[in-house]
């Protein structure tokens, strides 16, 4: 454990990707260590989106709080697992340097970031759960840490793919077109996954269950119900 927060907080600090590895094509980061840290930081930041249904009086609330811990992490790996294969094809064809492995290995790094900020909420979470019973404002306040997170892990990535295309400027403007497409979709799919395997707070309206099945609605619908919720609209 000691071993594996060390080397989070060596990411953290850009320690594995420097500028002259990425140059290089390396992204020299223990693979093992990396799925080990997105497991960490997504099941403790999902113990405490599950602490909502754990400590209200919500049917299933202990089975909301494992469930949450495992979803997390899950959210995450599925979208990349989704996502990977057309970044690869585009940066390839974009003249990239990273081999499928290191690109691989600088999009779990990326994810572990993103994963490592969210848990940092995670007292935040806590807080508002004991001192608020609102459902719709507990749902949105974690839109906004995963929204939050995502950005600066976005910023981690943009900044390594610059490094990776800078000694051409007509592959960095094809990088840069890469990039923004490859976020969007990347964007759009995570939002779908985590609507696919809701729920990750719970809601007090409803029965536990480990999945929700209902496919005629999207997670943009649900952001706009909750800010009616919230609105009284």
């Amino acid at each position: 454990m000691k071993q594996l927060l060390r080397h989070l907080d060596q990411l953290l600090r850009g320690n594995f990707t420097r500028d002259e590895d990425l140059r290089e094509g390396r992204v020299p980061v223990p693979s093992r260590w990396l799925v080990g840290a997105c497991l960490l930081c997504g099941a403790f930041y999902g113990l405490c989106m599950g602490l909502y249904a754990a400590s209200g009086d919500i049917q299933g609330g202990a089975q909301q709080f494992v469930s949450s811990a495992v979803k997390v992490p899950m959210l995450f790996l599925f979208t990349l697992l989704v996502t990977f294969p057309s970044l690869y094809v585009f940066a390839a064809l974009a003249g990239s340097r990273l081999r499928m492995h290191d690109m691989l290995r600088l999009l779990v790094s990326t994810i572990t970031v993103n994963l490592a900020v969210v848990a940092s909420f995670g007292p935040v979470i806590i807080f508002f759960t004991v001192f608020t019973t609102s459902h719709a404002f507990i749902s949105l306040l974690n839109v906004l840490f995963f929204a939050l997170s995502g950005a600066v892990s976005l910023g981690f990535l943009s900044r390594a793919t610059r490094v990776v295309f800078e000694t051409d400027p007509g592959k960095q403007g094809r990088a840069r077109s890469i990039f923004r497409a490859w976020i969007l979709i990347y964007g759009v799919v995570g939002a779908q996954m985590g609507w696919v395997l809701r729920p990750f707070v719970g809601n007090p309206n409803l029965e536990f269950v480990w999945f929700r099945h209902h496919r005629e609605s999207n997670i943009f619908a649900a952001l706009l119900d909750l800010f009616r919720d919230i609105g009284g609209w």
